[in-house]
């Protein structure tokens, strides 16, 4: 096997990082974690349309796969506080030229769907 070439294993675990990093509520919460840390209220009210349930599915995994810290600090009520580890940091750059590129394409794509979809 040629040394670029990845096994088997390699490219499972490889499509499961894309899966993740491509998902939108992934790449939303990275973007709202860009600047400072966030409370999980604050995150929940930034990323519109995200459910409770699915923002905290999201946060552990990229807790999981060491992308953020999640802090919790004793208060009644507790407080819980996310930001982007070093790693998650390193992924700026691509999801903010994703997302512009999706900003700046919107029209075109959305133009070309019509036209296929006949509408």
């Amino acid at each position: 096997m040629d040394a670029l070439e990845p096994d088997e294993d390699a490219c499972r675990e490889v499509l499961g990082i894309l899966a993740l990093i491509g998902d939108k509520w992934s790449v939303l919460v990275i973007g709202h974690l860009r600047d400072r840390t966030v409370r999980f209220g604050e995150l929940h009210r930034a990323v519109t349309g995200i459910s409770q349930r699915m923002l905290t599915r999201t946060l552990r995994q990229l807790e999981r796969d060491g992308l953020l810290t999640r802090t919790v600090h004793a208060a009644v009520p507790p407080r819980v506080e996310y930001a982007l580890t070093p790693l998650g940091t390193t992924l700026l750059d691509s999801v903010v030229a994703l997302g512009g590129w999706a900003v700046e394409h919107r029209h075109e794509v959305v133009g070309n769907r019509r036209r296929y979809d006949g509408t």
